[in-house]
C-alpha cells in the first residue's frame, strides 16, 4: 500500500503524527470514511501554518486523552479555529513509573515492557471513563470532523484507534497495521531518554504488537468481545453502533 495517500496524514511543522482513520477497508467491502475523523500526537506546537490545515480540514472538537495536569503543561495552540475541546482525562500513571526506573538506574528492556504492558491492561478497566466520553463525543455527528489526541499520538489514542476501527469491522492485521504507524510518524521521542541504552529506550517510545495485543485480550476476557466492551463499558449499544457505522463507512 501507498502510505503516502494510505492512510492519509497531515504534515505538521509543530505536531506529529496527526492522521486520517478514513480508508481503511472493512471485512465486508466498506471503507472508513474519509475527513470525518482524525487521531494525532498533542497539539500544542502547531504554528500558523498548521492551525490553516486544521481549518481546511473542517476540524469541530478536539478530545484531548492526556491527563488534567500533563494537558495544562502543553496546552492546545489553536487560537483562531472554531473547534472547541474536550476532556477525556486518562491520567499518565505509567510516567511516574518510568521516571521512577530511569531516575534509580533499574531501567532494563524487560522491565519497561511490562510497565507498558500493564499500562495496556489498564485501559478497558481504569481507563473506561475517559474512554466513554471520546466515544460519546465521537458518536454526536455535530461533533465531528474531530481528532482525538494524547501527548505522542501513541498508547492512549493506539488503544482508542484501534477500538473504533475494530468497531467499524476493520480486520486486525489492518488495526494493528494503523497503530505501528506512529513507529513511521511520531517525532516527539526525539532527544527524550538519552539517559538509556538504545534497547530500552526503544521499549518506551515504539508502539509494539504485545502491547495493543494485551489490552484487547483484556477486553475479550472481561467482556467477551469488543463490541460488549463498547456496551458495558462505552454505552454503545448495537443501534448506536450501528448509526456509527452508517455515519462512518461509505
Amino acid at each position: 500500500m501507498d502510505g503516502s495517500d494510505f492512510p492519509f496524514v497531515v504534515p505538521l511543522e509543530g505536531g506529529s503524527n496527526f492522521r486520517d482513520l478514513g480508508g481503511h477497508r472493512t471485512a465486508d467491502g466498506a471503507i472508513v470514511r474519509r475527513g470525518a475523523v482524525f487521531r494525532s500526537a498533542h497539539l500544542g506546537g502547531l504554528t500558523d501554518t498548521d492551525r490553516s490545515a486544521l481549518g481546511r480540514l473542517g476540524v469541530r472538537t478536539i478530545v484531548d486523552l492526556r491527563g488534567v495536569s500533563e494537558a495544562a503543561e502543553t496546552p492546545h495552540l489553536i487560537a483562531g479555529l472554531s473547534c472547541k475541546v474536550v476532556g477525556a482525562h486518562i491520567e499518565p500513571q505509567l510516567g511516574e513509573k518510568l521516571r521512577g526506573a530511569v531516575d534509580s538506574g533499574t531501567a532494563t528492556p524487560f522491565l519497561v515492557m511490562q510497565f507498558l504492558t500493564d499500562h495496556y491492561r489498564d485501559y478497558p478497566r481504569r481507563c473506561a471513563p475517559g474512554f466513554r466520553t471520546l466515544f460519546t463525543t465521537l458518536s454526536d455527528g455535530t461533533h465531528r470532523p474531530l481528532v482525538f489526541h494524547c501527548t505522542a499520538g501513541k498508547d492512549r489514542t493506539g488503544f482508542a484507534s484501534a477500538l473504533l476501527l475494530s468497531l467499524l469491522g476493520v480486520p486486525w492485521d489492518d488495526v494493528m497495521e494503523d497503530y505501528l504507524r506512529t513507529n513511521e510518524l511520531w517525532t516527539g521521542h526525539v532527544g527524550r531518554y538519552p539517559e538509556l541504552d538504545l534497547d530500552t529506550r526503544a521499549a518506551i517510545i515504539e508502539a509494539r504488537r504485545p502491547y495493543l495485543e494485551a489490552a484487547f485480550d483484556v477486553v475479550r476476557a472481561d467482556y467477551g468481545s469488543p463490541e460488549a466492551f463498547a456496551e458495558k463499558a462505552l454505552g454503545l449499544d448495537a443501534k448506536a453502533r450501528e448509526r456509527l457505522k452508517a455515519d462512518l463507512l461509505t
